[in-house]
């Protein structure tokens, strides 16, 4: 839909903000619409010397569960996406990487929201010791990615950021992209 679009911010909180969107369309209507205001994110597929990849369980208070991950964080506004990859695994995983390597983007909601992540690929990875911040329950696995596509399949990972990541990354491993 084109048109004029007029917005309002109706709420602003430390992770988003939520804007109301007025727009004429092409046909007169006025239609609104709320969006997710997001700086965006990373996800990064952290691979260890032995093939095996550093997955956390981390406790969502979302869904209250404790979900199947790859490492991940919100961006600081204007923050360089491969610096931010580069600290959320360390902070998550406890793994500094001396090789990274950008693997793909894509919205995670665009129906309702603009958080665009970033997915990277770290390797050659030298353990420093997790760094968490306050709140966060975080457990580090290390499991071989056939257990890590199995467990997609059985339905026990179930975020999507991590799905789509590990399909970014076995696109390229097969020569795809």
């Amino acid at each position: 839909m084109s048109g004029n679009v007029r917005g309002q911010v109706a709420f602003s909180g430390r992770l988003f903000d939520v804007e109301v969107l007025v727009q004429t369309g092409p046909d007169g209507r006025i239609v609104q619409r709320e969006v997710v205001r997001h700086p965006g994110a990373v996800v990064v597929i952290p691979v260890l010397e032995d093939r095996r990849l550093a997955m956390i369980r981390n406790y969502r208070v979302a869904t209250g569960e404790r979900l199947w991950e790859l490492p991940a964080g919100k961006l600081e506004r204007g923050e360089d996406p491969q610096l931010a990859a580069l600290r959320e695994l360390e902070e998550e995983t406890g793994y500094r990487a001396r090789a990274i390597d950008k693997l793909g983007e894509f919205y995670t909601s665009p129906g309702f929201a603009d958080e665009l992540i970033r997915a990277f690929l770290a390797e050659d990875l030298e353990q420093v010791g997790q760094c968490l911040e306050a709140g966060e329950d975080i457990e580090l696995e290390r499991l071989p990615l056939e257990r890590v596509l199995a467990m997609i399949d059985r339905g026990e990972i179930r975020d999507a950021k991590t799905i789509a990541a590990l399909y970014l990354w076995e696109r390229r491993q097969r020569g795809e992209t």
